[in-house]
């Protein structure tokens, strides 16, 4: 499943991760609608909201399909036809769609049909293992390459940073009965969990790998819906690594969420000058003025950085990132 994710981008930055290329091969980013609603966190839930592409068709009808925008979203997908006045008294959770029933269960079949699908944006997402002692929570995301933790270039430059989770969403617009603001909300569709992360959890998102696969999930116009399915399978291209239970407090909202720590271990993180670059570094990010340098940035190595096929488990990959900088082993929050 997914229900809980990190989105730590400033808006501008978020929009030059998106980029691509139209129907024509012209190098686009996609235009920003409503960004004043768009808030960065380290620790999103459902209710709350969060940025999607969507193909700009949408919402002009005679806009190219392959045009993308960004919107920000709630999490949790209100039905078109939901009659009441207040979308909180929908009474079951629409934060989650399963791939096997979203083509027959009511509150995804007439969306998913007129092609609203959209692509869910994150960092990476949250899971947490079930063991004898509580619930262990952990960090999963694609790999990202030596450039992304390195540099992030300015300006109109390709965009060299953290490569965002881009996830199969559908998406559905409901309307007040007594009139009002258009509500725009998503659910996230899920699938069963690719071999490397079964132990966590027995189910992921469906996460679209390569602006291909973005591309036909988006474009509804050239792509129907029974051949856009195809595309909701599980992925091995994911990394992970444990990170402490301060995020299982929706409140907790700082780049602690995501630091990495090593199991078994009983304080918090040691604070080394790698570890506290890496956190000054996604604090940054989060006060949404993004004052990332080039030389501000931390070498985060090993740790962050992983081949597509991983063969070691995190905790292998943490512990040879922290024999590299000659640190203690890493310790984790009291649970």
């Amino acid at each position: 499943m997914c229900g809980r994710t990190a989105c730590s981008l400033a808006a501008d930055k978020l929009r030059r991760a998106c980029a691509y290329r139209d129907r024509r091969g012209r190098q686009r980013q996609p235009e920003w609608l409503r960004q004043e609603r768009y808030q960065p966190s380290y620790n999103k839930g459902p209710q709350s909201s969060g940025p999607v592409l969507l193909s700009r068709r949408h919402l002009q009808q005679d806009a190219d399909s392959s045009e993308r925008v960004l919107m920000d979203m709630r999490w949790g997908l209100v039905p078109s036809w939901f009659k009441q006045d207040n979308p909180s008294k929908l009474q079951f959770n629409t934060s989650n769609c399963r791939s096997d029933t979203m083509l027959s269960k009511s509150s995804y079949k007439g969306a998913l049909l007129k092609g609203k699908r959209c692509v869910v944006l994150a960092d990476g997402f949250y899971e947490w293992q079930q063991h004898s002692g509580g619930k262990q929570p952990y960090f999963i995301y694609f790999p990202q390459t030596k450039d992304a933790m390195d540099k992030e270039m300015e300006g109109d430059e390709e965009w060299k940073g953290w490569r965002l989770l881009t996830m199969a969403g559908i998406f559905d617009c409901w309307e007040p009965p007594g009139g009002g603001e258009m509500l725009y909300t998503y659910t996230i569709i899920t699938v069963d969990a690719s071999k490397d992360v079964s132990f966590i959890h027995h189910r992921m998102p469906a996460i679209l790998d390569g602006d291909e696969a973005i591309r036909k999930w988006l474009d509804f116009a050239e792509v129907p819906t029974q051949e856009a399915v195809k595309l909701i399978q599980p992925t091995e291209n994911i990394v992970f690594h444990p990170v402490s239970t301060f995020v299982n407090n929706i409140r907790n909202n700082t780049p602690e969420c995501v630091a990495p720590i090593e199991l078994g271990a009983k304080k918090e993180v040691k604070a080394t000058p790698s570890n506290k670059g890496m956190l000054g570094w996604l604090k940054s990010s989060q006060e949404g003025s993004p004052q990332k340098k080039e030389n501000d940035l931390p070498k985060w190595k090993s740790q962050f950085i992983h081949s597509p096929s991983p063969k070691k488990t995190s905790a292998d990959v943490l512990q040879q990132w922290l024999g590299k900088q000659g640190q203690p082993a890493a310790k984790k929050h009291k649970a």
